[in-house]
């Protein structure tokens, strides 16, 4: 794999959200209907969900991620502010 393929399948297709609960801002790729790539551009101690995990002595590599975060890219998805790559 090229540098080039390695980067447009790590990086492609990655577009700009804002949690609709807090603001945090990810990049986030639909694969698939039930399959969702979240990068983090901050550290995700920005998340008050995070936050709380790390206040209460939890590890947050243990999380999948936030479940606020989820909700609110689920309901962009419903908005049509992102398609589904492999909806075709």
């Amino acid at each position: 794999m090229t540098t080039a393929e390695r980067t447009e399948f790590l990086a492609g297709g990655l577009r700009p959200h804002a949690c609709a609960s807090c603001g945090t801002r990810v990049l986030v790729k639909k694969n698939s209907v039930k399959h969702t790539s979240i990068q983090w551009t901050t550290d995700a101690g920005s998340c008050p969900v995070f936050a709380q995990e790390v206040a209460e002595g939890h590890n947050t590599a243990l999380l999948d991620t936030c479940p606020k975060l989820v909700d609110s890219i689920d309901a962009a998805v419903r908005d049509g502010e992102f398609g589904v790559l492999d909806a075709g």
